[in-house]
């Protein structure tokens, strides 16, 4: 595992703004859907002619990304049109958080009253009664911090979502602060599979209704959130599902390694796919197979669509074979995705410290643990 000295040197380096989406946004502006206590932007995507009871998909960025950009990169809204479905993507802005973070960390923004999930909720509720859709197939997916958010929908929403799909994500209820979360991130900190499984319980509030299914995407060589975290995930959500760990069945699709849990019923209510050589971002086929979503920072091109596996998981469009040519992908392009920075951090100029002193304070401040 990384030291903090090795995690602070990585965040200092990974300071450099990343570029400005510039594809055209194929999205339209989300306004009017509650009392927005998270104070999020919302966007969405309504295919022509979508009929009534048709499924919808919340899509929530990572860092330093944007709903369009993401949008772009996954390649959600053209199988949108191929296969007749919604889409709300909620968008984090700068004002809550610099680095536009989804707040995952952060315990009021991650309950059911109050803060960003409630924001999220309300859009989706928004989008179901306006068009009609079928509150049966509502589903949720993210990226890195979108990805720690998604697990939170889940966890606090579970009258809600059907489902969802992690990438590069965190579990829900392990980090109440920004120290905290970069340790999680680091794959540090574990607790028990009891104390996992109740922290999504108390998140929703004596559910006792069925709960939705999860499927768990992770870089075998992510260098930025720890794939360690997906065995976590997997291990919450087992127990929240009551599944056996050993009750396993495991595939290869390419190189990716497909592992699924059914539980007594015989559904399929926990998977985890692993791409050996991806390190910290969206796995995507743009060229080949699905030819989904296109290329850039932490849209990782490796022979196969998240996208289109999580689609048709989650019974959205057929259940086809998908074609996979998986390749190993860069490892890390840039370190920033899911570094979670306070939202009231605030930083003041000082003088610099020599050698790595420097590097480790800047860190400090850019992840609000010091000012």
């Amino acid at each position: 595992m990384r030291n903090i000295a090795d995690t602070l040197a990585r965040m200092a380096r990974a300071g450099a703004p990343t570029p400005r989406d510039t594809a055209p946004s194929r999205l339209t502006p989300l306004t009017e859907f509650g009392t927005n206590p998270g104070a999020l932007l919302g966007f969405s995507y309504v295919p022509a002619n979508l009929p009534p009871g048709a499924p919808i998909v919340v899509v929530l960025h990572g860092c330093t990304q944007t709903a369009a950009g993401y949008d772009h990169g996954s390649g959600w809204s053209k199988l949108a049109d191929r296969a007749g479905f919604a889409l709300v993507f909620p968008e984090q802005t700068r004002a809550n958080n610099p680095n536009r973070c989804f707040n995952w960390f952060a315990s009021e923004d991650t309950a059911q009253a109050g803060g960003e999930a409630e924001s999220i909720a309300q859009m989706t509720e928004t989008m179901i009664a306006r068009h009609g859709l079928d509150r049966s197939r509502v589903y949720v997916t993210g990226l890195s911090a979108g990805g720690a958010m998604t697990v939170a929908m889940l966890a606090t929403r579970p009258d809600l979502f059907a489902g969802g799909a992690v990438i590069g994500g965190l579990a829900y209820g392990t980090a109440t602060g920004v120290s905290q979360a970069l340790d999680r991130m680091r794959g540090h900190g574990d607790t028990s599979d009891a104390a996992l499984a109740d922290a999504v319980r108390s998140g929703a509030r004596g559910h006792h209704g069925r709960w939705p299914t999860l499927a768990i995407w992770h870089g075998g060589a992510d260098a930025t959130v720890s794939v360690a975290n997906a065995d976590i995930i997997a291990r919450q959500w087992r127990g929240i599902h009551g599944v056996d760990a050993k009750a396993v069945r495991t595939e290869r699709v390419g190189t990716a390694v497909h592992r699924i849990w059914s539980d007594a019923e015989g559904r399929d209510v926990v998977e985890d796919w692993t791409v050996p050589g991806m390190g910290h971002g969206t796995p995507i086929d743009p060229l080949r197979g699905e030819r989904l979503g296109a290329a850039g920072p932490f849209m990782l091109d490796v022979g196969i669509s998240s996208t289109a596996v999580i689609a048709k998981s989650c019974g959205l469009v057929a259940a086809a074979g998908v074609e996979t040519a998986a390749k190993a992908a860069p490892v890390e392009r840039i370190a920033k995705i899911a570094i979670p920075v306070s939202p009231k951090a605030t930083s003041k100029p000082r003088a610099e410290a020599p050698g790595i002193q420097a590097t480790i304070e800047n860190a400090l401040r850019a992840a609000g643990l010091m000012r």
